[in-house]
């Protein structure tokens, strides 16, 4: 498995990461001996990069990340966290968590004060069982941006100048706003959450140049757009975002299925290459909640890619001009 520097730092990180959104049991259930045979396969697969959030299944996710990396060489993995949430303990009085399939033990409360972040630091290495935080963003900071800014980031450069951290940044789904952080801070890392893929091209406008120009590394997350392009056509009740699937983009994913299908690739090997095309990508983070979903995604990432598919794509107008198609991966 190929290892990617991120920006200026010492932090180097599989160009696959392991996405731990599915660990906190997002869309569905998910019990601790699946999410330990997915977290296993991903290991013995090559993977060293795991990203977690205590967003994720309120915990669940830090807690099931931290048991695998506990057992395996701690210097050969990399794992990022996130802040701005505090998880604050409640009665769940029988109640599921809204955002994620787990029992509400937990109510979220944003925080991006200094002190917050730090809090949120403390909770995570106690979750994780683990002394110490490789990567660590501020996370959907979108409707708090400025005390995100203002207060979280400064917090989270201190870290890193104490070595608590290697590598800080944010992670988010708005690209502008990404860009504002890059322009005015000095990340070395942002995580851009579905806006750099096979059908979402809209970081090309401002976040991916501005990171060349910064030399600040991107990793793009939800490479499959919440489930439309990770299958080699649309499934049933696909979703796009979290939500389903319109036609016009059901019938948009069925003409780059065409295409793929001409050069003997699928739409999920295609939707992994997509982004690494980019010289700001450094990788990509897929979340995986099976052994089975950690051998399929791992063999489309390792499958060759002609480059004759990205300029056939960009002839049928499925690709943004302004894509760097470049040779295959």
């Amino acid at each position: 498995m190929r290892i990617r520097r991120l920006g200026r730092s010492s932090v180097e990180v599989t160009e696959l990461g392991f996405g731990g959104g599915p660990l906190g049991g997002l869309f569905a259930p998910l019990d601790d001996d699946t999410a330990a045979e997915a977290l296993a396969e991903a290991w013995d697969s090559g993977i060293r990069y795991f990203d977690t959030s205590p967003h994720y299944g309120i915990g669940h996710s830090e807690r099931r990340i931290g048991e695998l990396l506990r057992s395996r060489p701690r210097a050969e993995s990399v794992l990022s966290t996130k802040v701005g949430r505090l998880l604050v303990p409640q009665d769940p009085a029988g109640r599921m968590d809204e955002a994620f399939a787990v029992p509400a033990t937990h109510r979220r409360v944003w925080d991006f004060t200094r002190e917050g972040v730090l809090r949120s630091v403390e909770d995570s290495l106690a979750r994780t069982g683990l002394d110490r935080i490789d990567v660590l963003y501020l996370h959907d900071a979108e409707r708090h941006f400025e005390a995100a800014l203002r207060e979280g980031f400064p917090a989270l450069a201190e870290l890193r100048a104490q070595g608590v951290v290697g590598a800080i940044g944010a992670g988010m789904y708005h690209p502008g706003k990404l860009a504002t952080l890059v322009r005015e801070t000095d990340p070395d890392v942002v995580m851009l959450s579905g806006r750099y893929t096979l059908l979402d091209h809209s970081a090309l406008d401002e976040l991916l140049p501005v990171c060349v120009d910064r030399g600040v590394s991107v990793l793009a997350a939800s490479v499959f757009n919440s489930g439309l392009l990770a299958t080699d056509r649309p499934a049933e009740g696909a979703r796009f975002d979290y939500a389903p699937a319109g036609p016009e983009l059901l019938d948009r994913v069925n003409r780059i299925a065409d295409v793929c299908e001409a050069h003997g690739v699928t739409v999920p090997q295609a939707a992994m290459a997509f982004p690494l095309l980019h010289p700001a990508v450094t990788g990509i983070v897929v979340g995986m909640r099976s052994a089975d979903e950690v051998r399929r995604n791992v063999a489309a990432f390792e499958a060759g890619i002609p480059a004759r598919l990205w300029s056939d794509l960009r002839g049928e107008d499925l690709l943004d001009e302004r894509v760097p198609i470049g040779a295959a991966r």
